[in-house]
């Protein structure tokens, strides 16, 4: 069952990413400051908000785990982990890409920015403590524990830009402003797109890992 939403998730977000390089590069304008270089925005923020969202999900299903010790919701808290990194390095990198044009830096320690490598690297940490020999039901806990305490940052990286004084533009102004209306129609899309790509990505690696486990145990009982 799983297999077969991860592919038709990932053929809807293919189609639907296709469809967005014409709408970034012909029905979006060009940015009048930044120019062809602000198109790396259509990308960029939907990585962040994915690799948010998958932090999220190691959150609640830490907390489901802890509450119930479902293997299952262990499972998705490591596939969550490990498509959340690969979202928010790309994001990272994007970004980085974007501040050298238009702040001619690779990096500053802006207030967005600097939380943001913090969740990586406390993310980054998580895959290192799952990757350590320890017996399942403890590391499952452990992990759980960490989960729920490493999602801490993910609101200040949210946040960020309106607690503190922040160089990063915002998306969506509070009063006046804004994206023009072909721009937001564009990111909505991309994040769309990248919402049925995440899902399908995290779907297959769920699947995978439920298969090694019952190798693993298959091979316990033919030791």
């Amino acid at each position: 069952m799983a297999s077969r939403y991860s592919l038709a998730f990932a053929v809807l977000g293919a189609v639907l990413m296709a469809a967005c390089q014409w709408f970034i590069y012909v029905y979006a304008p060009v940015e009048a400051v930044m120019g062809l270089v602000q198109k790396i925005f259509y990308v960029h923020l939907p990585l962040s908000w994915w690799g948010l969202i998958s932090f999220f999900v190691i959150f609640v299903y830490s907390l489901a785990y802890l509450k119930t010790r479902n293997p299952a919701h262990d499972r998705v808290c490591t596939a969550a982990a490990e498509v959340g990194v690969l979202l928010a390095t790309l994001a990272l990198v994007t970004g980085s890409l974007w501040a050298r044009h238009s702040w001619g830096v690779w990096w500053t320690w802006d207030p967005r920015l600097t939380t943001t490598l913090i969740m990586w690297f406390v993310y980054a940490g998580y895959l290192v403590l799952r990757g350590m020999d320890l017996p399942a039901s403890r590391k499952g806990v452990v992990c759980a524990v960490v989960g729920v305490a490493a999602f801490i940052d993910v609101p200040l990286v949210f946040l960020s830009a309106r607690l503190w004084r922040s160089v990063h533009p915002a998306v969506f102004a509070a009063k006046g402003g804004g994206l023009d209306p072909a721009m937001l129609t564009t990111v909505l899309l991309c994040v769309a797109s990248f919402g049925f790509i995440w899902a399908a990505l995290l779907l297959t690696r769920i699947g995978q890992l439920a298969q090694q486990e019952r190798l693993e145990a298959l091979l316990r009982i033919d030791d």
